[in-house]
């Protein structure tokens, strides 16, 4: 039985003065991949958002507990440090810093707040070559600004190359399969596979069932208007792909 590294209890959160989260409950074990699914606005982005420290959310109720340790109490910074990752939908760029620099100041970071030596030249040139063979990252992208000027299949290989780097121990990745062609869409799904490890467990919000074929997640939950309203196994998901969301939008309405 796996270990407990996130437990969500009734959390509720809001954005702008809108509430979007309206009592979650989620818990998730060491190791286990979990699939978050539902329509546009039911708020699963906003769940990630507010599980890294967003400051554009504001909570209004409830816990999350990460490893734990109690999570909304600490900064941003600080979760990335603790192990939480997230992928986003549309990765920023950020003109005049190379990947490279980018990713020895976040390690350095991190191996700071864990009470760690930094990383020698030839030691950090040593991790970037290996994780970059995992997500068949090109050395040149590497040295060019963080996603500036990128495809959009290349912003998501470098965000699952970062992800290889950072080695954390809670994934969110949020949508990462959008926009993205087959090849592109199995080049990540790969790459994340072969890094996922039973101490590395991870959260997929998608709308896209190949993405869940690739990945193979343990649990599948949706979430409608704020809530986590189903959980269930891959049988699941095969059939949102074939009834959409409309039936369960009724079992709830009658409950």
């Amino acid at each position: 039985m796996s270990s407990m590294i996130l437990e969500v209890r009734n959390l509720c959160a809001s954005v702008e003065g809108k509430e979007i989260l309206k009592g979650v409950n989620l818990t998730i074990g060491t190791g286990e991949i979990h699939a978050l699914m539902g329509p546009n606005g039911s708020g699963k982005s906003t769940l990630s958002n507010v599980l890294v420290g967003n400051p554009q959310y504001t909570v209004t109720q409830g816990e999350v507990f990460f490893n734990g340790k109690n999570l909304l109490s600490m900064s941003p910074e600080n979760r990335s440090h603790e192990g939480i990752f997230m992928s986003f939908q549309q990765p920023v760029e950020i003109p005049g810093v190379s990947m490279n620099n980018f990713l020895r100041a976040a390690l350095d970071a991190k191996r700071k707040y864990l009470g760690l030596p930094a990383l020698t030249s030839p030691e950090f040139l040593k991790i970037m070559r290996e994780k970059r063979q995992v997500v068949n990252m090109d050395a040149a992208l590497t040295r060019r600004s963080v996603n500036e000027g990128f495809s959009g299949g290349e912003k998501k290989r470098n965000e699952i190359f970062q992800m290889a780097v950072l080695e954390p121990k809670l994934a969110i990745l949020d949508e990462t399969d959008s926009g993205l062609d087959v090849d592109a869409l199995r080049i990540v799904a790969d790459g994340f596979k072969t890094l996922q490890s039973k101490d590395m467990s991870a959260i997929v919000i998608t709308h896209y069932q190949k993405m869940l074929d690739y990945l193979k997640p343990n649990i599948i939950h949706v979430m409608i208007d704020g809530r986590i309203v189903r959980t269930g196994g891959p049988e699941l998901a095969e059939r949102i792909e074939q009834d959409g969301f409309d039936w369960i939008k009724e079992e709830v309405k009658e409950a």
